[in-house]
């Protein structure tokens, strides 16, 4: 009999939207937690981003929310914040990418929920900070990555700044979102009460700068970019091929530096004085890279690849995202799964990294409040004139406070 998912039996309110908080929510999902997508009537924005759809609803939307249910609740209507309250009660976990003084207007904040529900883990994420002058500004992924350090170590040295090419400022902010969340879990396992964990977006770039980062703290020594090299392991960068391919070699250590030079057909310059360290390579960088290019020029890739991998020396090419995703190992891990998206039509997902002995499953990203009737049915027992209600948006008066928060979708909110 195959073992449970790790989160199986906890249930996530998911008040995320665009990709940041969506991401983090998904992984939940992924490891088996019940997560359902709280929209307002419009529905994630996610949902409308061009320029890829299938069946009405973006790439973009199906990339950061499978595993979940779609529940439509207007939280300035009376129907439905009283509706989400309902569901705190049954509930573990509430997460929101909210500008900070957001969830306190719709009264979705931590203390509010708490009061409902005190094993309630709330989950905030949030751009920079929670107070003073960065508490409402703005915080898309371009504006972290620029901030947070890592555009000024992208690119080539002396080109423009670059930014990661996938939004990493967003999702790293969902993976620590995930990640705290889990360990406020584990804690109200001990204590019986949630708490409230929050991340910033500005926060997780600072910590993913890691060595970089602690290399300024000890020296002073300010990094720049270095396009594919690493800054201070030499060799280990991208050379072309014969081809026009691009292939990256990294022989870290003495035993792969000299098993490289062998390979090449130069077993010489593993003993040559200026390349015979790791010290001397990076001392003596721009005359090593001279020599390999013109080396690894003579080759096309795949009898490079053929060559190295026969005598284990630390390569690879550089893919394109077809190639990535065509590759053999993607099968023997299964990271492109196939799921059934009604009313028909199969979808192709990108699968879930985390293996844990646990058999796992998949269902497609949801159609904008699919399963509102059935969860709210199902789990706080509503009749159907109660859901017709909160369907409908019945009370009209908005709830005091916030009236323009527009489930707090606002122009300051963080992705």
């Amino acid at each position: 009999m195959p073992l449970p998912l790790p989160l199986d039996g906890v249930r996530v309110l998911d008040l995320t939207w665009v990709l940041g908080g969506p991401f983090g929510t998904m992984l939940l999902g992924d490891l088996g937690a019940e997560v359902i997508k709280i929209e307002p009537p419009a529905g994630d924005l996610a949902r409308t981003i061009p320029p890829y759809f299938f069946q009405g609803d973006s790439a973009f939307f199906h990339s950061v929310n499978r595993n979940k249910k779609s529940v439509v609740l207007d939280l300035k209507s009376r129907p439905g914040r009283e509706a989400f309250y309902d569901l705190v009660r049954v509930s573990d976990v509430v997460s929101d990418n909210f500008a900070p003084d957001v969830p306190e207007r719709l009264g979705v904040d931590h203390t509010s929920l708490s009061r409902i529900n005190p094993r309630i883990v709330s989950c905030s994420l949030y751009g920079f900070h929670d107070e003073g002058e960065y508490r409402n500004a703005p915080a898309f992924d371009g504006l972290v990555q620029a901030m947070g350090g890592v555009m000024s170590i992208t690119g080539e040295p002396g080109g423009e700044p670059a930014r990661v090419g996938y939004q990493i400022g967003d999702l790293a902010g969902g993976l620590f979102a995930a990640l705290a969340t889990v360990a406020a879990l584990r804690e109200r396992e001990v204590t019986g009460r949630g708490r409230h964990v929050h991340v910033s977006l500005y926060d997780s770039q600072l910590s993913l700068l890691t060595w970089q980062a602690q290399n300024y703290l000890i020296s002073g020594h300010i990094p720049g970019p270095a396009g594919s090299r690493h800054p201070t392991i030499v060799p280990s960068q991208a050379f072309k091929t014969a081809d026009g391919r691009y292939l990256v070699i990294s022989p870290t250590g003495e035993k792969f530096w000299t098993a490289f030079c062998q390979a090449l057909g130069h077993p010489e310059l593993s003993t040559e004085p200026r390349f015979n360290s790791a010290a001397a390579r990076l001392e003596n960088e721009p005359e090593l890279e001279r020599i390999l290019a013109e080396l690894l020029i003579s080759r096309p890739l795949g009898e490079w690849m053929e060559i190295f991998q026969r005598e284990r020396v630390p390569a690879a090419p550089v893919q394109n995202v077809a190639e990535a995703l065509s590759h053999h190992l993607v099968a023997l891990r299964n990271m492109v799964v196939s799921v059934p998206r009604p009313p028909g039509g199969e979808l192709r997902l990108v699968g879930n990294p985390m293996k844990t002995e646990s058999e796992e499953r998949f269902t497609a990203p949801p159609k904008l409040g699919q399963d509102t009737e059935e969860v709210l049915r199902r789990l706080v027992g509503y009749t159907p004139e109660q859901i017709a209600a909160v369907v409908a948006g019945s009370s009209k008066e908005p709830v005091a406070g916030v009236a323009n928060a527009e489930n707090g979708r606002e122009a300051t909110l963080h992705r």
